[in-house]
């Protein structure tokens, strides 16, 4: 309770100062996207705007690849945010037509006015996830122009997303992962034990990922992979429990169990509500949960990820732990595991919203 109590002072302390100095924060709070995930970064980043607005802050939601009209830039801390969040989403259908169309006359992959809103925000928060979002890219471009933006850096970014790098940079420090191997499109792989897991080196939220048993199951998962990407993992299955484990400013919170009801954590049991169920803090023995704690905070750190993050991770028969990926930009929807964490410490989702952004802004004092 002692923890919750304190992170609760922090955030009154610095939300009372800004209005004492009659100043309100103007956050943008960067949405959508091309990525396969783009349709959970709306559901994210409309939740946190909801959230920061009743955190007594100036936020609206724009999408950093469709972008915004001119005459809609001056009004837009006011725009309504439930139509927004629907006209949003029927975007979605149009992204490849627009990628296509921008291929075409050579024009580059920010919106119209996205980058204008941002610099004039006091900080950006980045409610993207998977490609051109989470990898890295946006935040080396706002580093070069100065725009604040919450999250960890652009390196740690593009190390975490790609689960190639992530293995090459966390296992010769020790960090337990499963063994496996990278394979580029076109070239062959000679022996594969099964069974085996086949995914995307830089995707999320599961997509593409297939658990496989055969050479039959084997070929179609590397074309449903490689249909994302060129670049796949193709690692040893680990038969066991599934867990994460949030890190906010480079503490462990509370490790939460994943059980799926039926297969695997997968894109549509990680967003159908009730499709798994969720335990925090989770049933272990203390000293495996400290260790996973621990794992978790020593994986942020080798891979220099700082503000908050979520490690996931699987326990084995043996009481074995194995680090699979770190997600630096993790899920804040309704579903999402991060805010349940906290949750189990005290903390409401207003309070981690807020955590966050101050935990962010300290990067730049």
């Amino acid at each position: 309770m002692l923890y919750s109590i304190r992170y609760a002072q922090e955030n009154y302390t610095i939300r009372d100062c800004v209005w004492k100095r009659g100043l309100i924060m103007n956050i943008v709070v960067l949405a959508g996207g091309t990525s396969t995930e783009r349709d959970i970064s709306i559901l994210t980043s409309t939740k946190v705007c909801e959230s920061l607005r009743r955190n007594g802050y100036n936020a609206n939601i724009v999408d950093v690849f469709f972008g915004i009209d001119s005459e809609n830039v001056d009004n837009f801390f006011n725009n309504d945010l439930e139509k927004l969040c629907k006209y949003l989403k029927n975007q979605t259908p149009d992204v490849e037509k627009e990628l296509e169309a921008r291929k075409a006359l050579g024009k580059g992959f920010f919106g119209d006015n996205v980058l204008e809103l941002c610099q004039k925000a006091d900080i950006v928060f980045m409610g993207l996830h998977g490609s051109n979002g989470e990898d890295g890219k946006i935040q080396a471009a706002f580093e070069l122009m100065g725009i604040k933006y919450t999250g960890t850096d652009y390196i740690s970014s593009a190390i975490s997303m790609s689960k190639e790098l992530t293995k090459k940079v966390l296992v010769p420090e020790g960090i337990p992962m499963p063994k496996g191997i990278a394979l580029h499109k076109g070239h062959k792989v000679e022996y594969v034990p099964f069974p085996c897991v086949v995914k995307p080196c830089c995707g999320g939220s599961s997509v593409g990922v297939s658990i496989v048993n055969s050479e039959e199951e084997f070929k179609r998962a590397l074309t449903d992979a490689f249909s994302y990407e060129n670049n796949i993992l193709v690692e040893e299955f680990i038969k066991g429990r599934e867990f994460s484990v949030g890190v906010l400013n480079g503490k462990a919170l509370p490790v939460i169990e994943i059980e799926p009801l039926d297969g695997f954590y997968d894109y549509k049991n990680k967003y159908k509500a009730g499709a798994t169920k969720e335990t925090c803090p989770a049933n272990l023995p203390k000293e495996i949960s400290e260790k996973m704690q621990r794992w978790a905070e020593k994986a942020c750190e080798t891979a220099g990820v700082t503000t908050y993050a979520r490690v996931d991770e699987l326990l084995n028969e043996d009481g074995d732990i194995y680090c699979l990926e770190i997600n630096t930009l993790p899920g804040m929807t309704g579903t999402s595991l991060l805010p349940q964490e906290a949750a189990a410490v005290g903390m409401s989702y207003d309070e981690l919203t807020k955590k966050i952004i101050e935990i962010s802004l300290e990067k730049y004092n």
